[in-house]
């Protein structure tokens, strides 16, 4: 990875009394380091992708602390090193994005929630959930529940999602559980500060080593019968002490409010959209003191039985806040007040959506009918106000633009090596005909958007092969399925290519292998290409010793592999040609090859700055297109779809359509030249050098251009 986290780094080291300024998850980070973790692991994934990349760049300190760090080949992996817990009293912390991370880590999830542990197990969970998710639309309240395992749901600011990492530990060490906590996208960006304390070196850890293996326990093993036991203490024993904890420690909260004849029931991550909701609507001031009662649940699961009876008692009507479906906590509570006989009324869903990010707009609008039913007294108008301005903002907006706004999908980078292999993908279907494509999780999936429009399924990370597996055999074309490197090491490697082999699949798999994890941030993979200075220091040659995709394949038995290099678009269209119409009759791997634009670019970008800061020659490369040659039909922007190849009008009055046009974000991939030259086009696109600190022979160079242009340019 190229971006350096150093300033985070040094906000690891702070001390007791020291105040800590930064993001929600990197909060989390130091928290860790503060509750005397022993070792941390995990799988990157938006939104909780810096807590990992930021202790990986800080493995030196925490090597001081004798904390160990491992970057995971996938999240059923990071999992599995909570055994570590079972056994030994060390704490132990993994992350990972959910909800489909959580769905990879389930088998070893459930596998560590049978016996429990014994040193405190966090796992820290991106909620990847609502407007801004990348993700199917679940939630992880589902695993807590089933597995037994406890989930934190803290309000999002700092103090709070610390605290809730320190007593997280406690919890789980106090009721022998592993605990889940969940960090909406909000909660993992929201800034702040809080007072940081002293960081702790573990008792046991890399510095001080455990010298005897734990001795043996049967009952500490998820196999029969000891998880029968195990399932009885899940609830006659660990919950009533998660329970006695939670209540003890105080990690719920309750905001007292004037209106004591209703309430609110809020999960802690919608604290402060809840806030926001009732300051529009007149119930909270600016400080954020509300008019209604809230019971704020940084633990959403377990909830304490005589907590939500005391909070629910004398109440008229009481509404569950929470983000989502199934109404897992409003189904509780209603158990709960039922076994109670408490005849409080009890709303949430009915008023609110089911499923779907809780914006201030949708709980405000919750807010209001609740306060129509139960608040009459209440000054709501400013709501109802608000909720008026925004309707007429929207229609004036509307009206401005002259309908409504054009979408705009996601685009895959300027630059970016995987857009050429789809260009050429869509130049074989114009000869072969239309293709069953079986997408994958990853920068890849951009093709699913204009102007490219390919799959037909995304089922997970690294599962496109294996979802083309039954498609392939009543298709009379071959589906292709799409794969990134990162994809392949995490799931594609086992689940497609050696089930593909197993079941000699006739089939073709596209790798983009650009070196990197790229979606989740640019992590390393296995096959990450390694620089000399990373050579040197691990021992290894330039050739031979590096772990390739190729030489992995080779060694599983893939007999017909081609390697391509993205950018050449007619020699990538010939192989994939070939792949699909060939007569070989098994897996055929094709490896498109060229490296993430955006490593590329931070890593030549401060070369380039070295160099002209110490006057040396510098050429950069840019495209353009003479518009007097352009047709106007833009087949070239609907095979590329480079963000930096648009139309602007054209400079001949006589000329009605627009031309097209490169802008200055042009980065000199040369993709839209290779698209013209194998698609046929109109040979409009030029190839421009630009050349800073020319030395000699650039400058007679460029002189005999000039002259040479001149005597074939009229007079």
């Amino acid at each position: 990875m190229e971006r350096s986290f150093h300033d985070e780094i040094e906000a690891l080291k702070l001390g007791a009394g020291e105040t800590f300024h930064g993001e929600g998850i990197l909060a989390v980070t130091k928290a860790l380091l503060e509750s005397g973790v022993t070792y941390v692991g995990g799988y990157q994934g938006s939104p909780i992708s810096h807590l990992l990349d930021v202790m990986v760049q800080a493995r030196d300190y925490l090597d001081e602390l004798g904390v160990h760090v491992e970057a995971c080949t996938n999240e059923s992996s990071a999992a599995a090193m909570l055994a570590g817990s079972i056994m030994y009293p060390v704490r132990g912390a993994v992350t990972w994005k959910s909800v489909v991370g959580t769905n990879v880590a389930s088998d070893a999830l459930s596998n560590l929630a049978s016996p429990g542990v014994m040193g405190g197990a966090l796992i820290v969970v991106g909620e990847d959930y609502g407007e801004g998710a990348s993700v199917i639309q679940e939630r992880t309240h589902a695993f807590a529940m089933k597995s037994a395992l406890w989930l934190l749901d803290p309000r999002p600011n700092l103090p709070t999602i610390v605290r809730m990492v320190h007593k997280g530990f406690e919890l789980s060490e106090a009721s022998n559980t592993p605990v889940m906590m969940e960090l909406r996208i909000r909660t993992c960006h929201v800034r702040g500060s809080f007072t940081a304390s002293d960081n702790v070196a573990p008792a046991i850890s890399s510095r001080n080593l455990q010298q005897e293996p734990a001795g043996f326990s049967y009952a500490r093993l998820a196999h029969p019968p000891a998880t029968y036991a195990h399932e009885k203490l899940k609830y006659d024993s660990r919950m009533p002490a998660a329970r006695r904890f939670i209540e003890a420690e105080g990690l719920n909260e309750l905001f007292d409010g004037r209106h004591e004849d209703v309430g609110l029931i809020v999960q802690g991550g919608l604290y402060n959209t809840t806030i926001r909701a009732l300051q529009r609507a007149g119930l909270a001031d600016t400080e954020g003191n509300s008019q209604i009662p809230l019971l704020v649940l940084n633990v959403v699961y377990p909830l304490v039985p005589e907590q939500i009876s005391k909070f629910c008692a004398g109440k008229k009507a009481v509404m569950v806040l929470e983000e989502g479906q199934p109404e897992f906590i409003e189904q509780d509570v209603a158990t709960l007040l039922r076994r109670a006989d408490l005849q409080t009324k009890l709303h949430g869903k009915d008023r609110l959506i089911m499923g779907g990010e809780y914006t201030a707009e949708v709980i405000l609008n919750g807010v209001l009918s609740f306060a129509r039913d139960y608040l009459p007294q209440a000054d709501v108008q400013a709501g109802h106000d608000f909720n008026g301005e925004l309707a007429a903002a929207r229609q004036q907006a509307a009206e401005a633009l002259g309908g409504p706004v054009p979408p705009r999908p996601p685009n895959f980078c300027t630059g970016c090596p995987e857009r050429p292999v789809f260009a050429a993908l869509k130049l074989v279907e114009r000869e072969v005909g239309k293709l069953h494509i079986s997408a994958d999780i990853g920068c890849h999936s951009f093709a699913t958007f204009e102007p490219f429009s390919f799959g037909n399924s995304i089922l997970g990370y690294g599962m496109s092969m294996a979802s083309s597996a039954a498609v392939k055999n009543f298709s009379a074309r071959r589906p292709v399925a799409i794969m990134g490197d990162g994809g392949f090491w995490h799931n594609g490697l086992l689940s497609g290519v050696s089930s593909a082999l197993l079941n000699k699949g006739d089939g073709v798999l596209v790798i983009m292998k650009n070196g990197y994890t790229s979606a989740t941030g640019t992590q390393e993979t296995m096959s990450t290409p390694a620089s000399e200075a990373k050579r040197v220091a691990e021992g290894s040659s330039a050739t031979g010793d590096e772990v390739t995709i190729e030489n992995t394949l080779k060694g599983m038995g893939v007999k017909w592999m081609r390697t391509v290099h993205n950018y050449r678009v007619a020699s990538v269209r010939k192989v994939l040609k070939e792949a699909i119409t060939s007569p070989f009759t098994g897996l055929k791997v094709v490896i498109a090859e060229g490296e993430c634009q955006l490593e590329r670019q931070r890593r030549l970008k401060p070369l380039r700055a070295k160099r002209l800061k110490e006057g040396l020659r510098v050429v950069r490369t840019r495209y353009g297109v003479d518009e007097d040659t352009c047709t106007g039909d833009h087949s070239c922007i609907r095979l590329s779809g480079c963000p930096t190849l648009t139309v602007k009008n054209s400079a001949d009055p006589l000329r009605r359509e627009p031309v097209a046009h490169v802008t200055n974000g042009c980065v000199g991939c040369g993709l839209c030249g290779e698209v013209a030259d194998a698609a046929v086009l109109c040979p409009s696109f030029h190839k421009i050098e630009i050349v800073t600190n020319p030395n000699w022979w650039d400058r007679t160079t460029d002189r005999l251009n000039r002259f040479f242009i001149g005597l074939l340019q009229p007079a």
